[in-house]
């Protein structure tokens, strides 16, 4: 970590603090960092880093970033960090039959084993992640709902993934991609074998608990969903969204003006204050019962 990122990573964690640890679950321990808020907390978050499902930790800034911010808008944060599967080819597809390694449903099993922890211990917490962490978040909250066990109070889900495939892009995305910020993205290609990846074969990614979008969705609990504003991913967000609404979940949609994926992993930029703050401000006002839910762009 240099630079820019590593001075505002110290900024962050100036006088914060916070603890690892680990909580059991079906597959083994699974370890966790909880941040603390000098005074009582405002609310209670499990947030899940990125990392296409194979990458990222309790370090990533995506993460530990995140983690020390909210804590200074009153939030606790547990941060999970559960089993990843093995790295990919972006530019390959995977072979035939079952992927060897863990694959899905480990991941998800971790999200599930350490937010039911939390929630024993504290009674009604939040769930969210950024990414591939959405996903997980998401899918956690869906088979939480069919397994009829506690719920998350509330889903904070940043610039996710949810389909097995990238939806269509829609217009209004592309004009955002022009030029520069058309270089680097997800294509649909990249999507698809990625979420192969973590699936570990063709069959599985099309199960609702591994890719909840395109499914029909049962209500959900209300939804913050904050999305970077040049990112094909917007197109999965987008649609998630529709369908969230469509189940009559109230979500409350953000789009930061400006930003691109993965905001939440750059610490020294406007875009994560900005993405920090709606998260933390969501939080508190919704544990508090207040403010209304709707689209917003």
């Amino acid at each position: 970590m240099r630079g820019r990122t590593a001075r505002a990573m110290a900024a962050l964690l100036d006088g914060v603090d916070f603890t690892d640890g680990s909580v059991g679950g079906r597959h083994g321990a699974v370890p966790v960092r909880r941040y603390r808020p000098a005074g009582p907390a405002a609310g209670t978050l499990v947030w899940l880093h990125g990392g296409a499902f194979s990458g990222g930790g309790l370090d990533q800034c995506e993460s530990h970033a995140v983690g020390a911010a909210l804590v200074r808008h009153g939030i606790e944060v547990v941060a999970v960090d559960y089993r990843r599967v093995p790295r990919w080819n972006p530019w390959r597809d995977p072979g035939p039959g079952r992927l060897p390694g863990v694959r899905f449903p480990v991941p998800l099993d971790d999200v599930v084993d350490a937010f039911g922890a939390v929630a024993r211990e504290q009674g009604p917490v939040m769930l969210g992640g950024a990414s591939a962490g959405a996903c997980l978040a998401a899918a956690a909250g869906l088979r939480l709902h069919a397994e009829e066990k506690p719920s998350p109070a509330g889903l904070v889900l940043a610039y996710g993934t949810f389909h097995a495939t990238l939806p269509p892009v829609p217009e209004t995305v592309r004009d955002r991609l022009r030029g520069r910020h058309g270089l680097v993205q997800f294509r649909p290609d990249t999507v698809r074998r990625m979420n192969h990846n973590y699936a570990g074969s063709a069959e599985a990614m099309a199960l609702p608990f591994a890719f909840p979008g395109g499914h029909r969705l049962p209500p959900m609990p209300p939804t913050l969903m904050v999305d970077a504003d040049r990112d094909t991913l917007r197109a999965s967000g987008e649609a998630f969204a529709r369908e969230l609404v469509d189940s009559g979940t109230r979500v409350d949609r953000h789009v930061v003006r400006g930003s691109t994926h993965g905001f939440l992993d750059r610490p020294h930029g406007p875009h994560f204050v900005t993405g920090t703050a709606l998260m933390g401000s969501w939080i508190a006002e919704a544990e508090k019962g207040g403010g209304e839910a709707g689209q917003r762009g």
